[in-house]
């Protein structure tokens, strides 16, 4: 699954939003009976390989969005963010062009799902979640990307994940 920031905005360069983001997911986690299997992070959006015993997927994923939305946007306000005038500009626009109520629209309508029935799906969509910082040219080699879970998927490397992830093998 794929979940994008409105207009591709890179809003995922600072630790804050990084923190906002597995504080999220790992609520989502303990609270609503999410799964995570592989995440990674890029600048404007994040890939995921999820499941959920308890709730509907969307369920997760609206929620998800729709909590971290309000942190980002009090975390722009708050903090020091060079940026803040064009990100809640931005936001704002999003927010009036569709209507719904809300001040700010930080994320893209929808998500982008694959179902992953195959062993076979799902190793290729592991691998690509776990490349996708590579082929960005951001960093030489996956393990090198601290913002996904690729060092749990490798093997003898003691790294803990920043999202508490159930692995697929």
């Amino acid at each position: 699954m794929t979940i994008t920031i409105i207009d591709w905005v890179d809003l995922f360069i600072r630790p804050t939003s990084f923190k906002i983001l597995d504080d999220s997911l790992n609520y989502c986690i303990a609270n609503k009976g999410l799964t995570v299997h592989a995440y990674v992070y890029m600048s404007s959006h994040i890939h995921l390989i999820i499941s959920s015993q308890e709730n509907e997927l969307q369920d997760n994923i609206r929620d998800l969005k729709k909590h971290s939305s309000k942190e980002f946007i009090k975390a722009i306000k708050e903090l020091p963010e060079s940026r803040r005038e064009c990100l809640l500009a931005k936001f704002n626009y999003a927010a009036k062009r569709v209507k719904n109520g809300v001040s700010y629209k930080v994320w893209k309508d929808g998500y982008h799902p694959v179902i992953l029935d195959t062993s076979k799906k799902i190793e290729q969509r592991i691998n690509y979640i776990h490349y996708n910082p590579v082929a960005s040219k951001l960093v030489y080699h996956e393990r090198d990307w601290k913002k996904s879970n690729y060092a749990i998927y490798e093997e003898d490397n003691p790294e803990i994940p920043s999202v508490k992830v159930d692995p697929l093998w």
